[in-house]
């Protein structure tokens, strides 16, 4: 593996952290580095060149009780991109301040920058103090604290140092020491966090073929384990690992690592893209965040406006779509959508920067709310406020928010680590609570499937279908019930037709409407039918039984009663619903007692013939074949008889 990118080798320590420096341009951030690890992490040539750094480099630290991969930036305002990539996973952030140059624009900008990504300790080097008087010192010290009076640095170690060309550094011991006990108030990462690693850089070795780098993120990860590849969604397989310079069959949260690859070509792998756990992370184009904007930031942030999104390493051009008001203003945050120019990989709870399209400055930042959103307008005013509560501390009400977004689609424990910033470990017993308390609802969606939905998504779906079902009685008022499949099919415009098989299920067993597998229909509903559409059903039924097997069709009822054709229809569906008349084939209907009496009779007959044509039937039964026809097809259908050849059989 290539040697410029790697850390070398330390002695192996159960802690492992990443420092990673910060400031203005010429400052001596490199020297520094070099004075306290013996690396230059300026590995290009034109950095050399130019003696400014450009991309990020990466050195390592043994302080004995912490072991520091450390991430050393550019501070030139060209390359705050880098600098951004390189702040990815940051512990511990060093602010490195020239005494002879004091705070800087970079010094201001990074230090924002840090604050937004969510550093949370550090400290102030004031190097080249050997260039000035110890009283220009005390100045540019004032200086600093002022600057970091309300930041994660106000009550922060400041530390003098010097690392002359022609002699020995000053003050690096003091700062390894400062370093060390800054390191002791970090919280130790988890090695049950599901793992994620940014990658900063992609290349290829002969004989390896394609190493990606980056600083693990969260969790572990082990030689032959199986990762995904965003944002293609590729799985592929770890062949080798490196930390700090040499084979590993390990790498945990905290320290830098060089992985090789099985499945993708170094050309295809780029900056910003990630590897983690196969099913936790989730790549999109369409984000709901929170955004913040800098109190000293040169303009608010417009609805509609085209800004520069900074996630773990990738830049991604966006348009915010606000979804509380018009303007976010310095100083002040608010909810909106990031429409995203390529498909951005993230998880809840991330932090990003925000800049802005032209000129290049840090306007503000902020934190993912959700890594796959739908869209969401400012009229939906209920899913706004439920978006509130993916920022709640307690985890119970971020797991019944991140589900309720879930829908009725499946997910996975993953899923609401994503989504709901959850330890693994603690999925179970959040479902669980959730489930105890009636906010998750078990549906049997499928044989041998169960969905775990929310219930106000639930009683959604209950209230859209009791309303479909209201508006389908509404056109068909004599209707006594309504087709279930016509139900399912409207629902949803035909998506989800496994939630509405199982929703109308619940809603039968709860008695919200009534019906069976074929019909469904409100409650207690019963049409209502004036005078004359009495007088009209009585007239139909009467013409019905008179005409025994040759019923007259529903446009000969019409004529025949002076009525609309369409009323006409409407009653005889309406007593087929009530069993008075039994449908055929083409709109014909026969009277439920001639219906009876003709199976009665070809039924005696079968048993003693054993088969009949049509023709035979037709004979029998003292019909034509216009009618006798759909009459053997009926018997078909209720299961009396089959069809052998010619022949109708009894079934």
């Amino acid at each position: 593996m290539a040697s410029d990118e790697l850390l070398r080798d330390v002695p192996v320590n159960p802690r492992t952290l990443i420092l990673g420096t910060a400031g203005h341009i010429d400052h001596g951030k490199t020297a520094l580095v070099r004075a306290m690890t013996g690396i230059d992490t300026d590995r290009l040539p034109q950095e050399k060149q130019r003696g400014i750094t450009i991309d990020i480099g990466f050195a390592n630290l043994d302080l004995g009780a912490v072991r520091l991969g450390i991430v050393d930036v550019p501070g030139h305002e060209r390359f705050i991109k880098n600098m951004l990539a390189g702040a990815v996973g940051i512990d511990v952030a060093l602010l490195v301040v020239a005494a002879d140059d004091s705070v800087m624009p970079q010094t201001r900008e990074h230090l924002a920058i840090l604050g937004l990504l969510g550093v949370r300790h550090g400290l102030v080097t004031i190097t080249k103090c050997d260039r000035v008087e110890p009283a220009w010192v005390d100045l540019v010290e004032e200086e600093i604290r002022r600057l970091a009076a309300g930041t994660f640095l106000k009550d922060a170690p400041i530390v003098r140092t010097a690392v002359p060309a022609d002699g020995p550094p000053q003050g690096i011991d003091r700062l390894r020491d400062a370093i060390g006990a800054v390191c002791e108030q970090v919280i130790r990462h988890s090695e049950r966090d599901v793992f994620r690693l940014p990658i900063d850089r992609a290349f290829s070795v002969q004989g390896l073929g394609t190493i990606v780098t980056g600083t693990v993120w969260s969790g572990q990860l082990r030689v032959r384990d199986e990762v995904e590849w965003h944002p293609s969604g590729k799985k592929l397989v770890v062949r080798g690992l490196q930390n700090h310079g040499h084979e590993t069959d390990l790498v945990e949260a905290g320290q830098r690592a060089a992985v090789n690859l099985s499945g993708a070509h170094h050309r295809e792998v780029v900056r910003g893209h990630e590897i983690a756990t196969p099913g936790y992370l989730a790549s999109s184009k369409l984000l709901t965040v929170e955004v913040q904007v800098l109190g000293d930031s040169p303009r608010a942030v417009r609805h509609r406006s085209r800004q520069r999104l900074y996630l773990g390493t990738q830049e991604v051009m966006v348009v915010v779509a606000l979804l509380e008001k018009a303007r976010i203003e310095p100083g002040q945050r608010g909810l909106a959508q990031l429409h995203c120019a390529q498909a951005a990989t993230s998880a809840a709870g991330q932090p990003f920067v925000m800049r802005a399209e032209s000129p290049l400055v840090t306007i503000g930042g902020g934190r993912v709310l959700q890594a796959q959103a739908k869209r969401i307008t400012r009229r939906q005013t209920g899913q706004i406020e439920r978006l509130r509560a993916l920022s709640s501390l307690e985890d119970a009400e971020r797991t019944a928010a991140a589900i309720y977004f879930f829908g009725a689609g499946d997910w996975t424990d993953l899923d609401l680590c994503r989504d709901a910033r959850l330890a693994i470990e603690n999925c179970g017993p959040i479902i669980d609570q959730l489930t105890q308390a009636g906010t998750i609802i078990e549906l049997a969606v499928k044989p041998r499937r169960t969905c775990r939905i929310h219930r106000d998504v639930v009683e959604d779906a209950e209230r859209r279908i009791v309303k479909l079902v209201e508006q389908l009685h509404a056109e068909a008022a004599l209707r006594t019930a309504i087709e279930r499949d016509r139900v399912v099919a409207l629902y949803g415009a035909g998506q989800n037709v496994h939630l509405a098989e199982a929703i109308i299920d619940r809603l039968l067993a709860r008695r919200l409407l009534s019906g069976d597998h074929r019909t469904v229909a409100l409650a207690g509903y019963a049409p209502r039918l004036s005078t004359a559409q009495v007088r009209l059903r009585q007239r139909i039924l009467s013409a019905l039984r008179e005409a025994g097997l040759k019923p007259p069709t529903p446009a000969e009822l019409a004529r025949a009663t002076s009525t609309d054709e369409k009323e006409v229809r409407q009653i005889l569906g309406l007593c087929a619903d009530e069993g008075e008349l039994v449908p055929l084939a083409g709109g014909l209907y026969l009277h439920r007692e001639i219906e009876a009496a003709m199976r009665d009779q070809l039924r005696a007959r079968l048993e003693q013939a054993g088969g009949l044509t049509v023709s035979q039937i037709k004979d029998l039964l003292g019909t034509s074949r216009k009618f006798a026809v759909p009459i053997c097809e009926h018997l078909d259908r209720i299961g009396l008889t089959r069809r052998d050849g010619d022949l109708r059989v009894l079934r």
